[in-house]
């Protein structure tokens, strides 16, 4: 039994996760979490035995110094509460933390037990890949669930991948068995400049959660940061003609794809969207934070200041389903990757109809029919692709 003394009951609770590595191209769904955890404010009151489930030689503690006192920090997985205030008040349940490199039917399960515990209805796992996307679009943002009944009832799409996973499928995977209903977010970033961060794809998965979950989530600074994003990889990308020419053969690849999709419907849906999500009154006010218990662990951490695990190597290019995309050019810059970057095969229909732009001030967003059912390019470019470097146990699930 897990004790959670200073948790308070929780009202209609949803956990938010994210792991860094393979399943977090450009760092965008772990941005994604620490974005929520920052602005409520939340306090972590658990985290997992680092010593369970990382191999430290692949991603190394880090050493510190707080009042001339050295201290060691862990990478491990951490998780905190925050209630969403407003008319209908709501805590999340966020999960943030590294793919772990060892042990991951044991991890899901202690998951999966602080779930029970604190009476989490749903489970939504965000994630990022790589893939044939160009930057000048909105980003693709699919949803997927492996129960049908989910799927019906909140517009997702059922997972029909088989291949090799991490561990965002394994958790969903595991959530399913468990009776636990649970959803997967894929962003589709950029494969020609994957390094991060990507706050445009991080602000399209934010938008989509909103969707799923209901709640107005404060965006910040992240509109703005999205915009000069796109503005620095504009520059890049005119300063070599092979480069701006590679990313309007995807622009058209995208648009001709799109084209079904520009139905008065589709519009329609995408309108309501957007109101549901500005509405006044629809959303929370200020978050506040509900306080933690200590716990033995909180020295732990699942960010800054430690490595990430290295990237191997990266799979060929793929072409964009209904359109052939030549070989992408030389990098235009030091952010963007040459074409053995190019990869990712967009499976699926998706949930392509959900790309989250966002409100007017989040500019232009990426695109692509790209889904978490796609070759991740590098070790941490896509849910389904080349098994990661590390030493992962339970990759016999599929998602």
């Amino acid at each position: 039994m897990i004790e959670l003394e200073g948790v308070p009951e929780l009202i209609d609770p949803v956990m938010v996760a994210a792991f860094e590595g393979w399943n977090d191209a450009g760092d965008a769904a772990s941005t994604a979490v620490a974005h929520l955890d920052r602005e409520w404010k939340g306090e972590v009151f658990a985290a997992l035995d680092a010593e369970d489930y990382y191999d430290f030689q692949v991603n190394r503690p880090t050493v510190f110094l707080e009042n001339g006192v050295r201290k060691i920090t862990w990478p491990t997985t951490r998780l905190s509460v925050v209630r969403v205030g407003g008319d209908k008040p709501r805590d999340l349940v966020l999960v943030r933390g590294i793919e772990p490199s060892m042990r991951w039917r044991s991890f899901c399960n202690e998951l999966l037990a602080f779930a029970h515990e604190l009476g989490v209805e749903m489970v939504v796992i965000l994630g990022a890949l790589l893939g044939d996307t160009p930057h000048t679009r909105p980003v693709p943002v699919s949803g997927v669930t492996s129960d049908p009944d989910l799927a019906r009832t909140m517009d997702l799409e059922e997972t029909r991948y088989e291949g090799p996973t991490g561990i965002v499928g394994i958790l969903q995977e595991a959530c399913t068995h468990a009776g636990v209903p649970a959803v997967s977010l894929w962003a589709a970033v950029p494969h020609y400049v994957s390094q991060p961060p990507n706050p445009k794809a991080t602000l399209a998965l934010l938008n989509r959660l909103e969707d799923l979950i209901g709640l107005r989530i404060p965006l910040g600074e992240l509109p703005e940061d999205a915009r000069a994003w796109q503005v620095g990889v504009d520059q890049l990308a005119a300063e070599d003609s092979e480069v701006a020419e590679y990313v309007q053969t995807l622009e058209e690849a995208r648009d001709t794809a799109e084209l079904p999709e520009a139905s008065g419907d589709a519009i329609a849906r995408e309108f309501e969207r957007y109101l549901r999500r500005r509405e006044p009154g629809s959303g929370p006010g200020p978050g506040l934070a509900t306080e933690g218990g200590d716990s033995p662990f909180l020295r732990d951490a699942a960010g800054g200041g430690r490595t990430k695990p290295p990237k191997p190597e990266q799979p060929g290019p793929e072409a964009v389903p209904g359109a052939e995309t030549p070989p992408a050019p030389e990098a235009a810059g030091p952010e963007a990757a040459g074409p053995e970057a190019a990869g990712s095969e967009a499976a699926g229909s998706g949930a392509a109809g959900s790309d989250a732009s966002g409100s007017d001030a989040a500019g232009s967003e990426q695109g692509g029919s790209a889904s978490p059912e796609a070759d991740g390019r590098d070790g941490r470019g896509g849910p389904e692709g080349p098994e990661p470097p590390t030493e992962g146990a339970s990759g016999d699930a599929e998602k």
